[in-house]
């Protein structure tokens, strides 16, 4: 048995920050108004009010307060709640890398995809995003159509997979 513990996180607001035009005055914007620098490729950064997880080239999740965010954007891009159609699920334990390669297609047992990272990536087909909270504990955000089976399919694989 994989020593994993899966557990769905309760709901809570989550937006999708994305930039349609000018970054780099949105970038200084963020900066100026936030308190630190919008993360990089395959990052994530914040404080304990907001969390910034950096998905695609232009576009953030969000976790926390974004009464800022915009302003901040103004009229390059848009602060969207996606809060209802996503189901956050914590990967808690020494085996959520290796549950994390059944049925995937990204390295999860790369040492280099440590805390503060995240990828987006397909699991049993299905769009999953992938934030590392800690060495031991991964957050995925998967849509809320499929959550249930790609749940499904997690716990299963949890019982049967050998570390």
């Amino acid at each position: 048995m994989t020593d994993v513990t899966i557990t769905p996180l309760p709901a809570q607001p989550l937006h999708a920050f994305e930039i349609w035009s000018n970054p780099e005055a949105v970038a200084r914007r963020f900066k100026a108004a936030i308190g630190f620098a919008l993360p990089g490729t395959g990052r994530s950064d914040g404080t304990d009010a907001l969390r910034m997880i950096r998905m695609e080239p232009t576009v953030w999740l969000v976790e926390g307060d974004v009464s800022a965010l915009p302003d901040v954007l103004a009229d390059d891009g848009a602060a969207t709640s996606i809060g209802g159609g996503i189901v956050r699920v914590s990967l808690s334990g020494p085996g959520w890398r290796t549950l994390l390669m059944e049925g995937g297609v990204f390295d999860a047992e790369n040492p280099a995809f440590a805390a503060g990272c995240s990828a987006a990536t397909i699991i049993e087909h299905v769009n999953v995003r992938l934030h590392v909270v800690s060495e031991d504990c991964c957050d995925a955000y998967v849509p809320l159509s499929f959550s249930t089976a790609l749940l499904a399919f997690w716990n299963e694989a949890a019982e049967t997979l050998c570390l």
